[in-house]
């Protein structure tokens, strides 16, 4: 398949720069297993979940990614994006100017409360390897002088940290939220759980690869980003039992689905594991457990939007899209979002 059969046209003023108040007044679109479509809001999800589901969701925590400083001889205004943390002291990183940041040379931030060397280069991303130096707890510094990596389809300044993560963010260690939990809030996962539904945490540690568009003309030449995942021997036993007493799983974000599919075999059973992932979900590809997907309306040609016409169908998924523009849904980080309840796509064909 071509990367333009997962076009679609979107007006810039659908892009949300900021997100809705209270969390779960955002609009949500239901597809169901028919391709029939629903409007409500996302408060209304407990609707679409049955006693004996699980909810699966990604615990990870975004970081304050972005540093702003200086180049230590030259004085050169810097920004240091953190993208994955290798060991104690060093980091993959992207770097601007990156022509300046060779290794060698070294950054200071906070007037020299946090400083860093550029140690090596990472082909495949441009990127560098960062150590770092500080007196004190770097995690503090860190919080203390770091940004939140917005994406960049967002021009608004962020007033409120906390808005940019979920409410049951945990584990710390992604470049990016992962946007379809942004909707709930506690009371909304008690209703989930008094209902009957159980809440299972995974983890995936979002990078910023989320966000690079496919170049490659033919999808199936393009090479997937690695993100750091985890799933806990707990995890995997409650998702197994919820699936043999013939209860669904209900993944909250494609971080989820990656997640699950990950850890899979090909009977649906999930292994626990952890590690580097690379999976890639586009049409043709077999979707061995995951029956239903909580999601926000992605980027036209990105990995995200093949991920969901896998499960409804490309076809399907461009008629929702066209839909929610003409309805004037929010769309990517702060949007609005979409309950797919069942699976329609052909798991081993390519739909044309």
């Amino acid at each position: 398949m071509k990367t333009t059969d997962f076009d679609y046209v979107l007006p810039e003023e659908l892009i949300a720069q900021t997100p809705v108040e209270p969390r779960d007044h955002s609009r949500l679109m239901v597809v169901r297993g028919d391709g029939t479509r629903e409007d409500r809001h996302f408060y209304d999800v407990p609707e679409y979940l049955r006693p004996g589901d699980a909810l699966v969701i990604n615990e990870t925590r975004v970081i304050p990614a972005r540093l702003i400083g200086e180049k230590e001889d030259t004085h050169v205004p810097v920004e240091v994006l953190l993208l994955r943390r290798i060991d104690r002291d060093d980091w993959e990183a992207l770097v601007r100017p990156g022509r300046r940041l060779k290794p060698g040379a070294a950054c200071s931030f906070g007037g020299g409360l946090l400083r860093c060397e550029i140690v090596g280069n990472v082909e495949d991303t441009g990127g560098r390897i960062v150590r770092f130096h500080c007196d004190g707890v770097f995690e503090e510094l860190l919080d203390r002088l770091g940004e939140m990596p917005l994406p960049p389809y967002i021009h608004e300044k962020l007033q409120n940290r906390d808005r940019y993560q979920t409410v049951y963010a945990r584990c710390e260690g992604s470049a990016a939220a992962p946007t379809a939990g942004l909707h709930f809030t506690p009371e909304l996962l008690e209703r989930v759980r008094a209902m009957g539904v159980t809440v299972v945490p995974v983890l995936l540690h979002v990078g910023l690869g989320t966000f690079r568009p496919v170049k490659e003309e033919n999808i199936d030449d393009h090479k997937m980003h690695t993100e750091w995942y985890e799933v806990t021997p707990e995890a995997a036993d409650t998702l197994n039992r919820v699936r043999a007493a013939g209860g669904r799983l209900i993944c909250v974000g494609t971080t989820s689905v990656r997640t699950i599919e990950t850890v899979a075999d090909a009977d649906g059973i999930l292994h626990p594991g952890r590690g580097d992932t690379a999976i890639f979900i586009k049409p043709g590809v077999r979707i061995k457990a995951v029956d239903g997907l909580i999601t926000n309306f992605h980027l036209p040609q990105s990995t995200l939007l093949m991920l969901v016409s896998t499960f409804m169908g490309r076809e399907n998924a461009l008629a929702a899209y066209r839909d929610a523009v003409e309805k004037r849904y929010r769309f990517f980080s702060f949007g609005d979002a979409m309950f797919i309840e069942g699976r329609r796509a052909p798991y081993d064909t390519v739909e044309g």
